[in-house]
């Protein structure tokens, strides 16, 4: 549904983790608000962990409209809602709870979404494959490789399946891990290969690579890795920026998206659920956002 600016009665969101005091989804979704003139909403950032996201959600009254979800509350968050999508269902984790008609909470996961959308923006699709570190609607599929087995590597295998994938490559320290993510590549129809971490550096000739690993854990490939024309790097890291492995394949001419783009765009598809507002106003959104970082990153 499509709605126009408009004066609204009081209506609320937030974003919960632990820690949360860093998040800058506050600073995306006002600027939206504002952007939408949308005079009654406002999002704030609340700290919660996993044993107190029921009650949390238990005391919220009819004024909130949604909740965006960090770690560690996404598997809670899935457990807890009345509904959910099936691609929340099939990654096992949820990072969206939006109220339906009756009150209750729905829950989705709009990271996938999200990363779908960069990767596109990126280029993705250009060429006939792709690759994820960590962990459709192309004319051919796509090959792709993840590096890192935890929560942002469920988003890369719903997005490698959106993306039309049928397999994907998940490099991790611990067979056990990838062990873990079958479930959720069985429910997005998606084949697991497994490779170990000392195989990394080989393994970037993909369409897309996916790293999902924390801060400094794939610093070290920068100077291993021979990229090749048409992949497409996605690097869930946003502060410091760019990383060692972002710059280097900046340097070959790889196009290269970040974490930050990624909050943009999983922020996106959470405004238009809980407004109804279609399409958000990106270029504000965006605006507000990459003008925070930067001032965080210089201070």
């Amino acid at each position: 549904m499509s709605v126009t600016a408009a004066d609204t009665p009081l209506r609320r969101a937030a974003v919960l983790g632990r820690p949360i005091a860093h998040s800058l989804s506050p600073v995306i979704h006002n600027a939206g608000f504002a952007a939408a003139r949308l005079t009654g909403w406002s999002y704030v950032a609340i700290e919660c962990g996993v044993p107190d996201l029921a009650s949390l959600l238990d005391g919220l009254d009819a004024s909130w409209a949604g909740l965006s979800l960090t770690m560690p509350l996404k598997e809670e968050a899935l457990r807890l809602a009345a509904t959910a999508t099936k691609v929340a269902q099939a990654t096992g984790a949820a990072n969206t709870l939006v109220r339906d008609e009756h009150g209750a909470w729905h829950a989705d996961n709009t990271d996938v979404a999200g990363m779908v959308r960069v990767l596109r923006d990126a280029g993705l699709g250009t060429s006939p494959s792709v690759t994820v570190l960590g962990g459709g609607g192309l004319g051919t599929s796509p090959s792709v490789t993840v590096l890192g087995g935890g929560g942002t590597c469920r988003a890369a295998l719903g997005a490698a399946a959106e993306l039309g994938a049928t397999e994907v490559t998940v490099v991790t320290r611990r067979p056990s891990v990838r062990d873990e993510l079958a479930p959720a590549a069985d429910a997005l129809g998606l084949k697991l290969l497994g490779a170990d971490w000392s195989e990394a550096a080989s393994l970037f000739e993909a369409d897309a690579v996916i790293s999902t690993v924390p801060k400094g854990a794939a610093d070290h490939l920068a100077g291993d890795v021979t990229w090749r024309p048409g992949t497409v790097l996605f690097d869930a890291i946003y502060d410091p920026w760019p990383t060692p492995l972002a710059a280097a394949a900046a340097a070959a001419g790889v196009p290269v998206v970040s974490g930050l783009d990624l909050l943009l765009g999983q922020a996106l598809s959470q405004f238009e659920q809980f407004t109804g507002v279609t399409p958000a106003p990106e270029a504000a959104m965006r605006a507000a956002l990459f003008e925070a970082a930067s001032r965080r990153s210089a201070a």
